[in-house]
């Protein structure tokens, strides 16, 4: 059993698809969007809207702007994270410096976290995954 829809955040997360920051859209359409296994974007999990969410492999990855660093945000953020520990959901982090300045260095560690928490997949090289024609 799922847990119960929330109206207001079913409506929200469909306005964040939408509206997609540039991070997200660079994490998004220059990886994620085809990558191996599908990730979903603006997914809910619970009382909460996920950057991109892949159910499989239990991960969720998160694009965090300046907002993040505010001590009350830091305080929620901390929350947020036990919730999705206690549910068996991996967190992934990353600011949108990291994607501007180190975006290969992301794809790696969210391509690793894949692979270390799937055992059913083909070992690809990451290069393949990002140089796709």
């Amino acid at each position: 059993m799922g847990l119960p829809r929330n109206n207001y955040l079913t409506k929200y997360a469909a306005k964040l698809r939408q509206e997609m920051t540039p991070a997200e859209r660079k994490l998004w359409f220059g990886f994620l969007y085809d990558y191996t296994i599908p990730f979903r974007t603006q997914k809910i999990v619970g009382p909460y809207i996920v950057d991109f969410f892949n159910n499989r492999v239990r991960l969720s990855i998160e694009l965090d702007g300046s907002q993040h660093y505010e001590e009350e945000n830091l305080r929620k953020d901390i929350i947020r994270s036990t919730y999705f520990e206690m549910l068996e959901i991996k967190e992934l982090r990353f600011t949108n410096v990291d994607i501007w300045e180190n975006f290969e260095g992301v794809c790696e560690v969210i391509h690793n976290e894949v692979q270390k928490r799937r055992n059913d997949l083909v070992d690809l090289p990451l290069e393949l995954l990002l140089n796709k024609s």
